[in-house]
């Protein structure tokens, strides 16, 4: 197995507790999608907007000849993305929407203060810093992914012409473009990274967004049963098999998720300039994914933001992050205590349940992008983001 430069030393301290573990993850790290890739590479012989006509067409199952003019590998990878997995079970999915809906607020927060810059502290960050996507259009990439989390926990969001199956599935050709323009820009250090966004860090990602978030929402204070912990794993689960991870590192349940998260930090590298800059960019864009564009008041929110996210990660990851220096000293104990005042409130005063559930999902949608014209399968055609068409 040929490892990556910048994962030896990792690699040797994650093998000493789990060998199995360690090695599928860097066997991972030299891997991307072949079948996507393999779409990719034949899309780009065709004129655009060709190209763009079958994505719409394989995207939107359209009947007709368009698709059927397509050539073999257009035809065969969408073929492939319609046939489900024997494991699926879409009726397991909803106590996991439930969980998700009543403690939206708390998701976002898990999200941006934990999950996401926990991501950042990887190699992950290597390719955003190189191509743009947050430091050029950061709100619209937060607020595309918010997107997706909102619609894979729709009702039938993931079912073949939900917009949740559709935001996973464009994820992934995303994901096969950007790889495309990183391998052939010269940017790349493949001997020391391995693989652009490599199936190691989809599967490590989608462990996050999981299994690590529930634990985040447990310490904000959410409130969820064995079921719906269950099925917010499933949908998660489903939606990493529609963006492209292999079986070979997508996690069976919560537990093998934690498990393979924590060999993943152990493999990457100690978290370098990328990674301080994507994490920090991403706590002080979080007020202008809600709407605070006032200097003072997004930066008050951008302080508590970095105050929460510190208790989440740790003081150790926050440091190594570039974090401002901060007390975590009765953070998370005061958030929780305001979680259970808006309970209380909820069962004295049914109005203001009302009120505050319909505030959790509308606010949870304006921290999302809707284009009006609906889901875009353009693809970006530079590697860097202010080079790049709009998609």
């Amino acid at each position: 197995m040929k490892i990556p430069t910048d994962y030896s030393a990792g690699y040797q301290v994650a093998r000493a507790l789990d060998v199995k573990r360690a090695d599928n993850y860097l066997a991972h790290t030299t891997v991307g999608d072949p079948q996507a890739d393999e779409l990719m590479d034949e899309l780009a012989e065709l004129p655009q907007g060709e190209a763009q006509q079958y994505l719409h067409a394989g995207m939107e199952a359209e009947s007709g000849s368009r698709l059927a003019d397509a050539p073999a590998v257009v035809r065969k990878f969408f073929c492939d993305i319609d046939e489900d997995p024997g494991w699926v079970d879409h009726r397991a999915f909803m106590p996991g929407v439930r969980m998700f809906h009543r403690n939206s607020k708390l998701v976002l927060g898990g999200m941006v203060g934990g999950t996401l810059v926990e991501g950042f502290s990887t190699n992950i960050a290597k390719s955003f810093f190189i191509t743009g996507r947050v430091r050029d259009s950061g709100v619209r990439r937060l607020q595309q992914n918010n997107r997706h989390m909102v619609e894979i926990f729709m009702p039938d969001g993931m079912d073949r012409h939900g917009d949740g199956w559709k935001l996973s599935v464009r994820i992934r050709l995303v994901h096969a473009q950007v790889r495309k323009l990183l391998r052939e820009s010269g940017d790349w250090d493949q001997e020391a990274w391995g693989m652009p966004i490599s199936a190691a860090h989809t599967g490590f990602a989608i462990t996050a967004f999981s299994a690590r978030l529930l634990k985040h929402l447990k310490r904000l204070g959410a409130k969820f049963n064995e079921e719906e912990r269950a099925g917010f794993m499933d949908v998660w689960r489903y939606t990493g098999h529609l963006m492209g991870i292999p079986e070979s590192i997508l996690y069976r349940d919560e537990a093998d998720a934690l498990k393979l998260f924590q060999t993943g930090l152990l493999c990457e590298p100690t978290p370098g300039p990328e990674c301080i800059a994507m994490a920090n960019s991403l706590v002080n864009s979080a007020p202008l994914v809600i709407g605070i564009s006032d200097p003072p008041a997004r930066q008050q929110l951008a302080k508590y933001v970095y105050g929460v996210s510190r208790a989440l990660i740790g003081n150790k990851m926050a440091n190594e992050l570039g974090y401002p220096p901060g007390s975590t000293f009765g953070i998370l104990p005061w958030f929780r205590m305001q979680v259970k005042y808006d309970r209380v409130l909820d069962r004295i005063f049914p109005r203001h349940s009302s009120r505050t559930n319909f505030n959790n999902f509308t606010g949870l949608l304006e921290a999302s992008v809707f284009d009006e014209a609906g889901i875009s399968y353009r693809l970006p055609d530079h590697v860097y983001a202010e080079e790049s068409r709009r998609w």
